[in-house]
Parts: structure tokens; sequence; C-alpha cells
């Protein structure tokens, strides 16, 4: 019998594999927005099913006829907004120059914050800035993820500066709805942390094939480590063992089929397997999303859209309950 050979899986596009800090991501850099308001959201992933939708992909072979189309459903409370921070641009870079938190914040966010001071000169002592940014915190106890302690994290804000300003000032301490930043057809960018799988050797993590019986040390490891000369240097692009899983990655440019209201035309017979009810507004987003069920999803307006996506959403005739 031959030994069949194929190269190692595992791309370098993701290096280190390192173990995320937490298990909601950071969002880096914001997309340029000419209309005021949040540039991102949150939300909880619930599970997959499917809908059954008419194509209206323009030179699609299927073009007008009813489709599956698999599906993500992402349960997404309102976000309260409580701070906003201001910042300048000096020669290191952006850095900060205050932030004005609100008045009344929850007291489940008091697990996660110490309560600011109260500031009675609130926003008229900030003569120059360059840019608004907010701190928002989630409601996971309006979810079935069995969590009080919220999620804290700064949200970029689209306008100009008099419009970021004006959105601030009416919007602190206030809740913000999905329906105010998203609606169906658009494109978003995923950040979420994926499955966490442990601590796995080099024929799990990237896929190496497993040597012969007579192989010297060991048959799950890789043949070489590199060459000869180069004694005591390991390259890094040599399959080792290591943490895999519970990665922070992004998907770009992933398509948001449906906005729903309440989960009562979603929810199967029991609730979704390792959820429950969906009882708040709700995403579907098309294809798959990273991480396990009741993990935050954190989305953002698409940062490079992709203008060969179409943006008008699917006309959706049956959305499946059954329960995944």
């Amino acid at each position: 019998m031959s030994n069949i050979r194929f190269p190692r899986s595992g791309s370098m596009q993701v290096w280190p594999r390192k173990k995320a800090k937490r298990h909601y991501p950071r969002i880096r850099s914001w997309a340029k927005a000419q209309k005021s308001g949040l540039l991102g959201f949150a939300g909880f992933k619930v599970g997959m099913t499917h809908v059954l939708a008419i194509d209206s992909t323009p030179n699609s072979l299927t073009k007008t006829q009813t489709i599956s189309v698999p599906v993500t459903v992402i349960e997404c409370p309102p976000i309260k907004i409580v701070s906003a921070v201001f910042y300048t641009t000096t020669l290191e870079g952006k850095k900060i120059i205050k932030e004005i938190t609100a008045d009344k914040i929850d007291k489940e966010l008091s697990r996660k914050i110490k309560p600011a001071k109260q500031n009675k000169s609130k926003f008229d002592d900030i003569k120059e800035f360059t840019d608004i940014t907010v701190k928002v915190y989630t409601q996971p106890k309006l979810a079935s993820v069995g969590q009080k302690t919220p999620h804290l994290f700064e949200v970029g804000l689209g306008g100009s500066k008099e419009e970021k300003l004006a959105f601030v000032k009416e919007h602190l301490g206030k809740e913000v709805k999905l329906q105010e930043v998203f609606h169906a057809g658009e494109h978003v960018d995923i950040h979420a942390v994926t499955k966490g799988k442990g601590f796995q050797g080099p024929v799990k993590r990237f896929g190496v094939s497993i040597r012969r019986h007579k192989s010297e040390k060991t048959k799950r490891g890789p043949g070489s480590l590199g060459g000869w000369k180069a004694q005591g240097k390991v390259m890094y692009r040599v399959a080792h063992a290591g943490q895999m899983g519970y990665h922070t990655r992004t998907e770009y440019n992933k398509w948001l089929v449906h906005v729903g209201e309440d989960g009562k035309d979603i929810n199967p017979k029991g609730g979704f397997r390792h959820y429950g009810n969906v009882n708040n507004t709700y995403l579907l987003i098309k294809g798959s999303v990273a991480g396990p069920q009741k993990r935050i999803v954190r989305f953002a307006k698409a940062s490079r859209p992709n203008k060969k996506i179409p943006t008008k959403p699917f006309e959706i005739k049956l959305i499946s309950s059954s329960a995944r």
C-alpha cells in the first residue's frame, strides 16, 4: 500500500496562535460612515438554522427560484451608553482628553467598574478634540445566557465632529436598539472568539501525516524540525503542539439576511439547543459565525465592503423552527 502524502494544513495568515485574553474581542479600527450613530453592536450567538427564500442575486443560476440558505441566529438585546471618550491626535497617536460618564448606571455594571464621581461641568470644558467614541455595555440579563455581569467595550461613531457630539449628548446613559444601527441586506464584519479546544498535538492542530510504525521517537509529529546546518534554530512555520481554538478571528462582509423583532416566529419547540428561547431582537447572518452558543459576538459596519455582494436582502418565505 502506498504512503499518501499531502501538505500540512494551517494557514500562516494568523500567527501566533495564541489564546485570546477574553471571550469577546477588541475592534481596533472602524469604517468611515457619513451617517451619525453607532458603527457597531453586539449580540449572543444562539445557533444555526435555515431559511427558504427567493434568490434575487443577479446572474445567478437559481434566480427567482426558492432556495435554502443556512443562517446563524444572534440575539441582540439593547445596549446602553455609559460614557463618551474624547480623543486628540498627537505625534505619538491618539490620546484621551476626557471621559464623561452618565449620571446613572445599572447596578449590574458596578460588578465591572466603579461608579464615577459626578462631573458638573460635563461637556462645557471640552473645546478642541479630533474624535469621539462611546463606551457601551450589554444587558445579558435580558437574554437566555444565564449571566448578569455585562460586557463593556468601546464603539466608534459615524458622522462629523458636530454630529458625534450631538449624538453623545442625546444618548448618554440611554438604550440603543439594533434597528437604529443595522438593517437587512447590509454587510457587516463579524468579530468573535472561536471555540476553545485546549492544548493539541500537531496531527490535530495542523493535520500533519501520521508517520510509519518504525519512525524514530514518535509517529504523531513532524518529519523534520529544520536543516542539519542550522543547529538550534527551529522556524515558527514548523507544526508544533500548542493552543488550538479560543482565538480572536474576524470575518469580513457577512450578509445580514434578516432582522427580527422577537423570537416568537423563530423559537423551536423547547427552545434552541444549548441556548433556550430568543426573547429580543435577533439577526440572521448568512453562513456560520465563530464561537459556541451563548458567546458574545461583536459586529461592525463593513470596513472594506465588497461591491459584488448584493445589498438587497432575500425575500424570505419560511424560517425553519427546527432545533439545531
